[in-house]
């Protein structure tokens, strides 16, 4: 039986050793604010302002109303005009340019005769997901330019009219995905850290001899310093999320409750994996290291933040089943978002509470009280 005098007093002594170490507090408060900040201004999917160098052969009005769509798009920038196709390599060559259109001498020629002209597009394949972005871009603007012209030059009506609608994400930027993946990644890495800290600190500073010598039992040592970073934990959620709706415009469909609900159980199970690694190690820069590799990698990679988790391989995809950080991103991506509720999200819910009380129970059976 739990004993709640012995649990405060246990979280009064970890409060006091808290506002006695600066660091600490410097790295509860201030390090989610500053990540969320450089990782939301720096991370972006976003691929426009592509810049292209252009090769006209032609240099009709056909092949500049074909540029004009290049440019008119959005998502280019002619940056260069050629005059021989030799200079195409060396703008690849030194990333001056990502893309290099060649427009044939007989494009207007072959479209007035009624045939298929080719329009060559070299795309930079050093970085894969530009290319593959910026080609997609290129195919879709040629195929709409192809579309609205007549042999006659009038414009064409097609036969059918596309009209699309996004959800959830209207303007299709990636910081509206990206903030509410970095609360979860952010504050698994924040709260294992934090809380890697606390037993193998005593060990350190000589006092685990004063905890061995109370009546206090395992259960209550990990619960009552783990009482502090828990409160910690939602106090930076909040400021994060705080952070990505009215610094990044992120928008916040969901239910607050719910948040802190569903965030009370990551934060708890992420607090239980760092006392877990506190109980092991014994010496703070050593938990310190395991508690950064244990959660920032998983987090970073293997939540479905960076990559898609449907994509990885049969091996990746079932060590993802144990990160929990990919059940809170479902979570926040989703209150965020879509404001969707319990009925949604329970089963993300229910894995966070398991993952909580087997971090917790895993801290309790580690952890020894007896002085070797």
């Amino acid at each position: 039986m739990l004993n709640r005098t012995r649990l405060l007093a246990v979280a009064r002594k970890e409060i006091t050793q808290l506002r006695r170490d600066a660091r600490s507090l410097y790295l509860a408060f201030l390090l989610p604010a500053l990540l969320v900040v450089l990782f939301g201004y720096a991370i972006s999917w976003d691929v426009d302002d592509i810049r292209m160098a252009v090769l006209d052969e032609d240099g009709s009005a056909r092949s500049r109303a074909l540029l004009d769509a290049f440019r008119s798009s959005g998502y280019f920038t002619i940056t260069r005009t050629l005059e021989r196709p030799a200079d195409i390599d060396r703008l690849l060559d030194r990333g001056t340019v990502s893309v290099a259109l060649v427009i044939p001498p007989d494009f207007a020629e072959t479209l007035d005769a009624g045939g298929t002209a080719a329009v060559q597009a070299i795309v930079d394949g050093s970085d894969a997901n530009t290319a593959t972005i910026a080609l997609g871009y290129a195919g879709a603007i040629v195929q709409s330019f192809a579309g609205t012209v007549r042999l006659d030059g009038a414009p064409a009506r097609l036969p059918i009219e596309p009209r699309t609608r996004v959800w959830y994400n209207e303007e299709l930027t990636s910081r509206n995905m990206i903030v509410p993946g970095l609360v979860a990644v952010i504050m698994m890495i924040i709260a294992a850290m934090l809380t890697s800290l606390t037993i193998a600190r005593e060990w350190e500073r000589g006092t685990m001899e004063q905890l061995a010598a109370t009546p206090i039992g395992r259960a209550e040592v990990v619960l009552g310093k783990l009482l502090p970073y828990v409160g910690i934990g939602l106090v930076d959620i909040a400021i994060v999320s705080l952070i990505g709706v009215f610094l990044f415009d992120v928008p916040f469909r969901g239910s607050v409750a719910l948040l802190m609900l569903l965030s009370l159980a990551f934060v708890i199970g992420a607090s239980g994996l760092g006392m877990f690694i506190s109980a092991v190690a014994r010496s703070q820069l050593l938990a310190t290291q395991i508690a950064m590799i244990a959660t920032f990698l998983p987090a970073f990679l293997l939540s479905g933040f960076m990559y898609a988790i449907d994509v990885m391989p049969a091996p990746l995809r079932v060590i993802t089943y144990v990160i929990p950080a990919r059940y809170f991103l479902v979570v926040t991506r989703g209150i965020f978002l879509k404001g969707v509720g319990p009925d949604v999200l329970r089963v993300q819910g229910l894995l966070m509470i398991v993952f909580a009380v087997v971090g917790i129970t895993a801290a309790t059976r580690v952890f020894r009280k007896e002085i070797d």
